[in-house]
């Protein structure tokens, strides 16, 4: 057993819904990128097929109960819910969390992240195309966005560090006012009988060349989670990676790193974040990025310098999140697959339990 809580993130999108039909063609979910991924450049590893869970639909509750036992079985101690809010009530793929909410089924924990970002076609080489806008009507869309998680976070399953629930917020530089919305969520959660909220911010760096938001505690977060890339450096590695592109055209590639330790940053109000894998070709194409050579070991590596550098917290605060539980679709999950089986999540797994 080891102290540090694993928390997956989660995508929801495994199930048809109207909008996708709109957008991309009926039936579309995020298994139609994976199916129809393809190889880009000598030694490319694609398509990437799922093994014992399958080409699942989030609908079917079997589905999910099968998620959460494999996810208990190997450490995960919650999902992070990725959740919709677009402003004025508008919301999309909240079915499969609503289900596990209201039915009790299953019992792993489980918290809310807040994409509140505008959706656009960037990701399918149409990036001005905007299919729903992240809207910010002011304090009475904060106040109803508020009442509709609050059953949510009266759940008895709800991630908490010391009695409040952890919800967290993927752009907190696009609040027009952080501070504000901070200070009236934590109001509304007192008023309704909660202890307060745990409000984590994300810390976005994806390269290494600057994070977007980094207002943590001037803001009244609880925490931030600095979110890096596993991306090599080396003059070697990138060598050889701008070869390889150049041979196929794209996509943008680098070398996987296990030098955790070194790239993130570290501090009292920071969590870490470590990432198996990343390959967003399928959904990308020649335009997506690609950390070439991610191993369940290289995975194992890393997870053991991010456990280690939150050891020395209280036990409620050994937050380690995970990008992710299932983004097929950008070469990021914890699911088995036919190629490496459980490889990721025994790494995971055997990774916390070296940092113990």
């Amino acid at each position: 057993m080891t102290a540090t809580r694993a928390v997956a993130f989660y995508l929801p999108q495994f199930h048809p819904v109207p909008e996708n039909d709109a957008w991309w063609g009926r039936g579309f979910t995020e298994w139609t990128n994976v199916a129809r991924a393809r190889r880009l450049y000598p030694g490319h590893v694609q398509p990437v097929v799922p093994a014992d869970l399958g080409f699942y639909d989030l609908r079917v509750p079997e589905a999910r109960a099968a998620q959460s036992e494999l996810a208990r079985s190997y450490g995960v101690e919650a999902f992070a819910y990725w959740h919709y809010w677009f402003g004025n009530g508008r919301r999309i793929l909240e079915r499969p969390f609503a289900e596990v909410l209201g039915s009790g089924s299953p019992d792993l924990s489980f918290c809310l992240a807040w994409a509140n970002q505008t959706w656009s076609g960037i990701w399918h080489g149409d990036a001005d195309r905007v299919l729903v806008r992240q809207e910010y009507p002011g304090d009475e869309d904060h106040a109803a966005h508020f009442e509709t998680v609050l059953p949510a976070f009266r759940d008895p399953r709800y991630l908490r560090v010391g009695g409040r629930p952890v919800f967290y917020v993927f752009r907190p530089e696009e609040l027009p006012d952080a501070a504000r919305f901070v200070d009236l969520w934590q109001s509304m959660a007192r008023r309704a009988g909660l202890e307060g909220l745990y409000l984590v911010a994300e810390m976005s760096d994806l390269f290494g060349t600057g994070v977007r938001y980094d207002r943590v505690k001037e803001d009244g977060f609880d925490a931030g989670v600095y979110m890096r890339m596993p991306a090599g450096t080396s003059r070697w590695d990138m060598l050889r990676m701008r070869a390889f592109r150049k041979v196929a055209g794209g996509p943008q590639i680098h070398p996987y790193s296990t030098a955790w330790a070194e790239q993130n940053r570290t501090g009292d109000l920071i969590q870490p974040c470590i990432y198996p894998n990343w390959d967003n070709t399928p959904r990308s194409g020649r335009r997506g990025v690609v950390l070439h050579g991610a191993t369940p070991e290289g995975f194992r590596a890393n997870v053991r310098q991010a456990a280690a550098s939150v050891a020395h917290r209280p036990a409620d605060e050994q937050l380690l999140w995970v990008k992710s539980w299932n983004e097929w679709a950008e070469g990021n999950h914890l699911e088995p697959d036919l190629r490496h089986g459980h490889g990721w999540l025994e790494a995971l797994r055997d990774g916390l339990r070296d940092a113990a």
